[in-house]
């Protein structure tokens, strides 16, 4: 993650606060009060513990499909923490922590996991697909990339509504190469919108490497094509990400128009439980970018300010854990949404023949549950 581009072109460079022995550089360093780094590092922290438990819950058979975002934490929490609760959030798949720290319950988080009767969606999105209106955040769509047009559709319509409103739209580096994404960079900078787009680069979009993906010496300097500001940010670098995410926002929501930003990260693991990734990059890859942890390089950095400690950080370890496993022991006492709210949702008012079909399958006898 080094450059030797000149730091007055931020497509090219890239911004960091946090030295790797966890000093930090006085120049770009935010200042955040002390409350705010515990929370960011707690929220890091525990979206790390919960990743973990979901995918050992998936090998055991007790949840389908799971893509963590294990390695990028820093991303999500750094913008959740950079933006306005009621801005709009346009998630790739590895945002849906944003939802946590805006204060989504975890039981209800994990009940849109597993599709259950306490998911607020009755168990009609796909695994990994949270979402909820109520803490602004949009479900994504697994075909790569239409969530970026979304986003500026919805920032083109606070612009037009004069709503203080920003929307933040995430992709990865593979949907960059999508139809999708010129459309919206393109839309987005003619017409000036409230929006910022993020590019989490993990450098694998599922097996493909980034290399096969753009021919562009960086993701960042594509946002110049467009005429938009475009800035190459460490995204395993918390505070950089806030600083870079807290100025893009600021000046969209001044009327400046949206800014592109490349989080530079990697995918510690599988794309999701539906890969292997041995068999397209090699552990060295992998355990030169584990020693690059967004987490450990955070704590070395509060630890140096005095504001974690061997201790502390085992508390914490044992307060997350505690917290997800009553979490998901809630979740699971719970069975499948009940088979009427089929109908629920398709119109306002429910038609006629709508109601027929359902008094109609309310006088069957339900399937029995499978053994």
């Amino acid at each position: 993650m080094t450059s030797s581009a000149p730091a007055s072109d931020p497509t090219l460079g890239l911004l960091r606060v946090l030295r790797d022995d966890g000093s930090s550089d006085p120049a770009t360093d935010p200042m955040l009060p002390q409350a705010q780094l515990l929370r960011l590092y707690r929220e890091m922290r525990r979206v790390r513990v919960l990743e973990g438990r979901m995918v050992a819950l998936q090998r055991q058979g007790r949840i389908g499909f799971y893509g963590s975002c294990t390695g990028q934490e820093a991303t999500p929490i750094a913008v959740a923490a950079a933006t306005q609760p009621t801005d709009w959030v346009f998630p790739a798949l590895r945002e849906s922590s944003i939802m946590l720290y805006r204060g989504f319950p975890l039981v209800r988080y994990l009940a849109q996991v597993f599709g259950n009767s306490l998911d607020f969606l009755k168990g009609r999105q796909m695994p990994s697909h949270m979402s909820s209106r109520s803490v602004h955040q949009v479900s994504w769509s697994s075909c790569i990339g239409p969530q970026l047009p979304q986003a500026v559709g919805a920032a083109w319509a606070a612009k037009l509504r004069k709503e203080p409103t920003v929307t933040v739209g995430f992709m990865g580096d593979g949907a960059t190469s999508q139809p999708d994404f010129h459309a919206a960079m393109n839309f987005a900078a003619v017409y000036r919108v409230p929006c910022v787009l993020i590019c989490q680069n993990n450098h694998w979009s599922i097996s493909v490497p980034t290399a096969r993906q753009t021919a562009s010496q960086t993701i960042a300097v594509k946002a110049k094509a467009y005429g938009m500001p475009g800035v190459r940010v460490d995204g395993n670098d918390v505070l950089a990400v806030y600083a870079a995410v807290s100025d893009a926002v600021a000046a969209a929501r001044a009327g400046k128009g949206p800014t592109f930003i490349e989080s530079v990260t990697y995918r510690i693991g599988a794309h999701s439980t539906s890969d292997d990734p041995t068999r397209y990059r090699s552990e060295a890859e992998v355990a030169e970018w584990a020693a690059k942890d967004p987490i450990d390089r955070f704590r070395r950095y509060l630890t140096r300010l005095g504001l974690v400690t061997e201790q502390s950080d085992q508390q914490l370890e044992a307060e997350l854990n505690d917290e997800i496993t009553h979490a998901i022991t809630e979740v699971e006492r719970h069975g499948p949404p009940a088979r009427e709210t089929l109908f629920d949702d398709v119109y306002a008012v429910r038609p006629w023949f709508l109601e027929e079909q359902r008094a109609e399958l309310l006088a069957q006898p339900p399937a029995p549950a499978p053994h």
